[in-house]
C-alpha cells in the first residue's frame, strides 16, 4: 500500500521526509477541505452558558425533643422498719413507673430519628 500523491501536482522529496512532505503536501495541494471545515468548526463556537443546579445536601440538625422528667421512685422511701408486704407494692409499683418512664425516653429519641 502506497500513500503517495501524484507527484506531478504537488512536487516529489527524498528519504523519509519524502512520505512526510507528501501529505503536508497533499493537504495544501488538496482541495482545501481540510481547512474549510476547520475555520467553519470554529466559527460557529457559542459562548458557555452558566446554568445553576440546586443540589440537595442533607445537613445535621439538632434534636428538640422535650426532656422527660425523671419520677420520684416509689421504693425511695422505704425504710428497713417496713413491712415485706408494703416494700413488695413499693417495688411493683416503681417497676411499673419505671416501664412507663421508658416509654417516655422511647418516645422522645424516637422524635429525632
Amino acid at each position: 500500500m502506497s500513500l503517495g500523491l501524484n507527484s506531478r501536482s504537488c512536487g516529489s522529496g527524498t528519504g523519509w521526509f519524502r512520505s512526510a512532505g507528501r501529505v503536508i503536501r497533499g493537504l495544501s495541494c488538496g482541495s482545501g477541505l481540510v481547512l474549510t471545515l476547520g475555520l467553519a468548526g470554529c466559527a460557529g463556537k457559542v459562548e458557555p452558558q452558566i446554568q445553576y443546579v440546586r443540589v440537595e445536601v442533607p445537613v445535621q440538625v439538632p434534636c428538640r425533643a422535650p426532656e422527660v422528667a425523671i419520677p420520684s421512685w416509689a421504693a425511695a422511701g422505704l425504710r428497713k422498719t417496713d413491712s415485706l408486704e408494703v416494700k413488695v407494692r413499693a417495688l411493683l409499683a416503681e417497676r411499673r413507673q419505671r416501664i412507663g418512664y421508658e416509654k417516655q425516653l422511647e418516645a422522645a429519641a424516637g422524635a429525632c430519628r
